[in-house]
């Protein structure tokens, strides 16, 4: 078979497979162009979730009639600058687009409808129909731009067939438009889908303000701001309180030099910064704005521009969990306050009688001391072990000026009932305590190591070979931590000593847990979140457990803990570690307002 030049028609229609691969595809590359032209206000119509069309307007530059002529050519761009043009260095280029392939790869496989006007000259359109010019003209319409895609794969019913439902398209590219507007709150941008406004966002907010527009307004109260630089990179933007998640991470937005991309290395080092805030099925919020230098990233790695790749990829992760976790440091104990409206529905709908707990149920403490009033019958659990909380020693105060307020009981052997000046306080003392031994473990690795407590006889742990191995060559890092194992034959390890800080604990839980946590983690991360892990899985197990009695005395010395201590808001596993019943919630629920 003889070689033979392509048609241009098909040589445009491959090109556009690159390109455009579904309407979203196609309204990316319009609204780039836009933002490209200067635009400071760029609307967007919708039509069956852009099947049957995309329009695009925007109060840009424009363009006149030659210069329409050779945008819907291919190769042909306005985005690299005089001083590049000799040497091609497509890396200095600092728009948002490049190649000059997307007109004319959309007008190969939908009807296009290019209207411009520059400011003093005369409007223009050109109208091509699935890569022919069919059209062209005066038109009037004010300065800027205006871009109609009618009937996107019309005549290739293979690549037609391959779109999804409208609805499905329609959020495709509603999600398109939401990132870029994140990405420049200098710009306003609005949006229609079949008649109905459903986006809207005034130019000049500040980053903070159109993060929480676009996302969730409760953002901007459960979130932190992120403000880091090192070697030349800066890294902004804000980050959701771990105890404010969601499902699946469709609220992470990661921007490096004002483009939106999708790049595993930055999805991994947000999860890493989360780690040990967050259960693993839930996903932090985020919106992300890293600067690198011009030549410390290549965003030409895919043809959409969806994917970076950058020279110093540990240096730009290391940014990014450094720069997440300090600010999440700088959160303490908060923690996202928002009263279901369910829960507390049935709680006011429910007959007290009816749902009333047994009394063995609750314990309380008097507010002048540390007497419990609790079923003293006699019962066949074993003793729980000691409280590792430390204990205080002056009598319960009597002011709520704390935070946290004054612990006044416990409820269900598991809650802390706690008044504070402008509400009621509830704590869940495991989840809690669990939090405050992670973070003490963390701060005596820092200094050096944990403390260790040495077993009065060694403790013999059967696990398979694969898991021994695992432990075995990491006995170094556990040591540190004050865990001191060795391997006691092919299939055990022997553990002469835990961390102190863990009090009693169930060793054989500890190491058959850990030996999980360095098969699952191991290979993908770093030495420092491997040891966080380990920690964390430490922590549970020494962390006060559900059911145990504490004095009054020490739930108080817990709550003083927890509001000094960072992260304090969320156990180790993202659930919030208390939860706040403002005056006005309570009188709600009495009816008294």
């Amino acid at each position: 078979m003889s070689i033979r030049r392509l048609p241009p028609t098909l040589i445009n229609r491959i090109a556009a497979g690159e390109v455009v691969e579904r309407p979203a595809s196609a309204l990316k590359e319009l609204v780039e162009n836009a933002v490209d032209a200067g635009a400071c206000r760029i609307s967007v119509r919708l039509s069956a979730g852009g099947i049957d069309g995309i329009e695009v307007i925007d109060d840009g530059c424009g363009m006149d009639a030659d210069s329409m002529a050779l945008a819907l050519e291919r190769h042909a761009t306005s985005k690299l600058p005089e001083s590049l043009w000799e040497t091609g260095a497509i890396e200095g280029v600092a728009t948002l687009g490049f190649r000059g392939e997307a007109l004319p790869s959309i007008a190969s496989v939908a009807r296009l409808i290019l209207e411009s006007r520059e400011r003093g000259g005369e409007g223009w359109r050109r109208i091509v129909d699935n890569g022919t010019l069919v059209e062209e003209g005066p038109a009037a319409l004010p300065p800027g731009t205006r871009v109609r895609v009618e009937g996107l794969f019309e005549r290739i019913p293979a690549r037609r067939k391959f779109l999804r439902s409208p609805r499905a398209e329609y959020a495709a590219c509603l999600d398109i438009v939401r990132r870029l507007a994140m990405a420049r709150p200098e710009i306003g941008f609005a949006v229609e889908h079949d008649g109905r406004r459903v986006l809207s966002v005034p130019p000049g907010e500040t980053r903070p303000e159109r993060v929480a527009a676009l996302t969730d307004r409760a953002l901007a109260d459960n979130s932190v701001a992120v403000d880091l630089e090192r070697a030349g990179h800066v890294l902004g933007g804000v980050a959701g309180l771990p105890t404010f998640n969601r499902g699946i991470a469709d609220h992470q937005y990661l921007f490096v030099n004002g483009r939106p991309v999708r790049d595993k290395l930055l999805v991994g080092a947000v999860r890493g910064a989360y780690a040990e805030m967050l259960a693993r099925d839930r996903h932090a919020v985020v919106a992300l704005f890293l600067d690198v230098p011009a030549d410390g990233v290549d965003v030409n790695v895919h043809p959409a521009k969806t994917e970076v790749r950058f020279r110093d990829p540990a240096l730009v992760r290391g940014l990014i969990v450094s720069g997440l976790r300090r600010a999440l440091d700088e959160a303490g104990h908060r923690v996202v306050q928002a009263a279901d409206a369910g829960a507390m529905a049935n709680w006011q709908a429910e007959p007290m009688a009816s749902s009333a707990p047994p009394p063995e149920a609750f314990a309380w403490g008097t507010p002048a001391g540390d007497l419990l009033v609790r079923d003293a019958r006699p019962t066949f659990l074993s003793p729980p072990p000691a409280a590792c909380a430390e204990p205080a020693s002056e009598p319960v105060p009597s002011t709520t000026t704390h935070p946290l307020g004054v612990a006044r009981g416990q409820v269900a052997r598991t809650y802390i009932v706690a008044e504070a000046e402008d509400g009621l306080v509830i704590v869940d003392q495991h989840a809690a305590h669990e939090r405050l031994v992670l973070e003490r473990l963390r701060r005596a690795l820092a200094a050096g190591g944990a403390p260790r407590q040495a077993l009065l006889l060694p403790e013999v742990i059967e696990l398979d070979e694969p898991a021994c191995d695992r432990l075995e060559e990491r006995a170094g890092e556990l040591a540190e931590m004050g865990l001191e194992i060795e391997r006691f034959g092919a299939q055990a390890v022997l553990v002469r000593a835990v961390p102190a800080l863990l009090g009693q604990s169930d060793v054989a839980g500890l190491i058959r847990d850990l030996a999980d946590e360095i098969a699952a983690h191991d290979q993908a991360l770093s030495l420092k979140e491997r040891l966080d892990h380990v920690a964390a899985t430490m922590a549970c197990h020494g962390s006060v457990r559900a059911g145990r009695v504490l004095s009054v005395p020490e739930m108080n010395a817990l709550l003083r803990e927890m509001e000094v201590t960072p992260h304090s808001g969320q156990c180790n596993h993202g659930r919030p570690t208390w939860v706040k019943l403002a005056h006005g919630d309570i009188e709600k629920l009495f009816g008294r307002r």
